[in-house]
């Protein structure tokens, strides 16, 4: 089993990236990024590849997909197209498809396409749902600029 061969000198010339990356170093897809737990970052975070959050971010994230860890903390706004939620986050959140974790605390509005919450998440703030057929809306950061229309039906049918 020959693992090294003279050209090379002892030496691995192969990407030191992994798989996925290495395969899409020319575009988003399979790129991703991580902030660790020890990492605190002040200001507002954009990514065009997927986001990894396992530390502290005081400012809006905006990315493609966002996965946060359990002991994470955002505060300010989140806007993704996919996000799966296990730590805090103080501030709206505009997610197309959204997971909220048992672990999950969200202290603000939420605007999603879709949404899963697991028992035991606490979200505090105002669910919105958002048409699937809206294929082309831009998701909001800063919220509803009015309070969202409600009606209430009776189990007649008529408009109470």
């Amino acid at each position: 089993m020959a693992i090294f061969n003279s050209n090379n000198r002892g030496r691995d010339t192969g990407s030191s990236l992994p798989p996925a990356a290495a395969q899409a170093s020319g575009g988003k897809r399979g790129m991703f990024s991580v902030l660790g737990p020890d990492v605190v970052v002040t200001g507002n975070v954009a990514a065009t590849a997927d986001l990894h959050i396992d530390g502290r971010i005081d400012g809006n994230v905006d990315c493609g997909n966002l996965v946060q860890g359990t002991d994470s903390r955002i505060s300010g706004s989140v806007k993704a197209e996919v996000a799966r939620i296990a730590g805090s986050i103080d501030g709206s959140v505009s997610v197309r498809q959204l997971t909220v974790e048992r672990t999950a605390r969200i202290s603000g509005d939420v605007e999603y396409e879709t949404i899963s919450i697991e028992n035991g998440a606490s979200v505090d703030g105002h669910l919105k749902h958002i048409a699937a057929g809206a294929a082309g809306r831009v998701f909001d950061r800063t919220g509803p600029s009015s309070p969202p229309e409600i009606s209430l039906v009776s189990s007649a049918g008529a408009a109470a």
